[in-house]
């Protein structure tokens, strides 16, 4: 069992909080647009900070603590990739100028990390209380896996959110983006601005991926304090990430059949987990190191044969999947 004290929590929350401030203050103070090498830099030193937490936590902790917060930070990571994707499509979708592209993923990642916190703190809480929510988490994994494996070719549908629908619905809205306010006055009359309906649509995008992401990297630990910290050094390096690789993302073809075979072996791992604890001991269970190994053997494989495939066929593009088939005519209702 992991005993980390309350200083030990503060610190990491501060940091944290203070990596955030200073993506804030920078995309507020002086909205641009992010260059290669500046997304470059920004990436490489997120790397570089989750890594060295990494380290300093493995030497703290022992190594068996430090392989989880690895094996849960590359889950992270290689499911926030897929963020990326309906990131680009809700900038597509909704035309966001590339000046205020920086300070809407970074309240995109502000609001994503409040409600992984949230998410966090209730699946710790029932495992801890019910050990079968195990069973439950690696269910909810293997049907994640197997929708987004049937829908691996599609994209999902912004514009037929229900909470975009609603905000456009009840809010007065205009039709130009104003200086990257959220509210400003129209003949003096107050009204939001489309930035607002953006940062709602990937609020509630980054909602339904916490509701896949918290199971799955319970299913490498059980300990909130890796959860978390896995988390948010994921999440930290996603805005830098996203202005790296948006114009490369068109090219990993076979990463969303990658992330369904992630979570169903996760999932797997989870059932047998409780299958371990709740009826027989000698039922096996899959071990961290071993977890670690083969998400990143699948992460390494679909990358290169996604690589191959579209340097052999320039036509074919990636899709970040879809938990649901879209009905025909989805997209021509009135929203």
């Amino acid at each position: 069992m992991l005993d980390i004290s309350g200083v030990t929590w503060a610190v990491t929350i501060g940091l944290i909080v203070l990596l955030l401030a200073v993506d804030l203050v920078a995309a507020g103070v002086r909205p641009h647009r992010v260059g290669f090498r500046e997304a470059t830099a920004w990436s490489v030193f997120y790397v570089l900070v989750a890594v060295g937490f990494g380290v300093w936590f493995a030497l703290a902790y022992g190594g068996e603590f430090g392989t989880e917060y690895f094996a849960g930070y590359i889950v992270e990571k290689s499911l926030s990739v897929d963020n990326l994707f309906v990131f680009v499509i809700i900038m597509t979708t909704f035309a966001v100028p590339e000046e205020h592209q920086h300070k809407v993923l970074t309240f995109g990642i502000v609001l994503a990390l409040v409600m992984r916190a949230i998410f966090i703190a209730l699946g710790a809480t029932l495992l801890s209380l019910f050990s079968f929510m195990f069973l439950l988490f690696g269910l909810l994994l293997i049907f994640t896996a197997v929708q987004l494996f049937r829908h691996r070719d599609e994209d999902p549908d912004v514009e037929d959110n229900v909470m975009v629908k609603a905000a456009r619905r009840v809010l007065p809205v205009t039709d130009e983006y104003v200086d990257g306010k959220l509210v400003t006055k129209v003949d003096g009359r107050r009204m939001v601005t489309p930035l607002l309906v953006v940062l709602i649509a990937i609020g509630s995008i980054d909602l339904l991926f916490a509701l896949d992401s918290i199971p799955a990297v319970f299913g490498v630990t059980d300990e909130a304090y890796i959860v978390f910290a896995a988390n948010a050094f994921a999440l930290l390096g996603l805005r830098a990430l996203f202005f790296l690789v948006k114009g490369l993302l068109d090219r990993l073809v076979y990463l969303s059949t990658g992330l369904a075979l992630i979570l169903a072996f996760i999932g797997v791992k989870l059932i047998l987990h409780w299958a371990h604890v709740d009826i027989d001991e000698r039922v096996p269970e899959i071990p961290t190191p071993l977890s670690l190994g083969v998400i990143i053997a699948v992460l390494a494989v679909v990358t290169v044969a996604s690589l191959v495939k579209t340097r052999n066929d320039p036509s074919a593009k990636a899709h970040p999947g879809s938990l649901r088939a879209h009905r025909p005519g989805d997209r021509d209702q009135p929203t």
